[in-house]
């Protein structure tokens, strides 16, 4: 009887440390499962989220670059400029969304002064950028040069030859003040100089192809 009894209790005890050890095993598959579910989430997420990034990069560069492509397409096509014939009677072509202002017109002589800039000219001030300016001097070209002498010398300019229509002139390139960077082509027209000028490297690539363009009538 007592041996019985003694068979029960080891059955049970043992059958008690099997359902522990089958509980301790769900418990651990269970955390185990539910710790995967939830390191894959994570790396999902993260992973979804570097897509997403590289989606909305690679979508803003195209819009950026569609929008390049839209203002390009917006300049053509080109305008004409005339200069006074008094002056020479320069022309060359520039982009139909820039617009022009006469400074001074040299009606009655003195300097040719013109300005251009996209949509709206801004006032003339010493300090102000402009996409363009054109000036023509009533002075010889080496007058004018001088003016720029200094600041080649100490290298803020780069100069060097251009040739235009069959026309010499010189090509200016960098700092012509503290708050004004850009190009500036000199020509000699009869006894007087012709300068055009950006303000803003932004506007170099409109500007080599502007001075591919001009025309002299000397």
């Amino acid at each position: 009887m007592n041996n019985n009894h003694s068979t029960e209790r080891g059955v049970t005890h043992w059958s008690t440390i099997v359902v522990i050890i089958l509980s301790v095993l769900v418990a651990v598959t269970g955390s185990l499962a539910i710790w995967s579910y939830m390191s894959y989430s994570e790396q999902k997420s993260d992973v979804d989220s570097r897509i997403a990034l590289k989606v909305s990069e690679a979508e803003k560069l195209q819009a950026e670059k569609d929008e390049e492509k839209f203002a390009e397409r917006e300049k053509e096509p080109n305008r004409k400029f005339v200069g006074p014939s008094d002056y020479g009677r320069v022309t060359f072509d520039y982009p139909k969304t820039w617009s022009v202002y006469e400074s001074k017109d040299a009606s009655s002589g003195g300097t040719y002064q013109a300005y251009f800039n996209p949509i709206i000219v801004p006032q003339v001030s010493s300090s102000q950028k402009f996409a363009l300016r054109v000036t023509i001097e009533d002075k010889t070209i080496d007058r004018v040069l001088v003016n720029y002498a200094t600041a080649v010398k100490k290298g803020d300019l780069k100069s060097s030859e251009i040739s235009v229509a069959g026309v010499a002139g010189t090509r200016l390139d960098g700092a012509f003040s503290k708050d004004l960077r850009g190009s500036a082509v000199l020509f000699k027209i009869r006894d007087k100089t012709l300068t055009i000028r950006t303000d803003v490297e932004t506007f170099k690539p409109d500007f080599d192809k502007l001075i591919k363009t001009v025309e002299f009538n000397q």
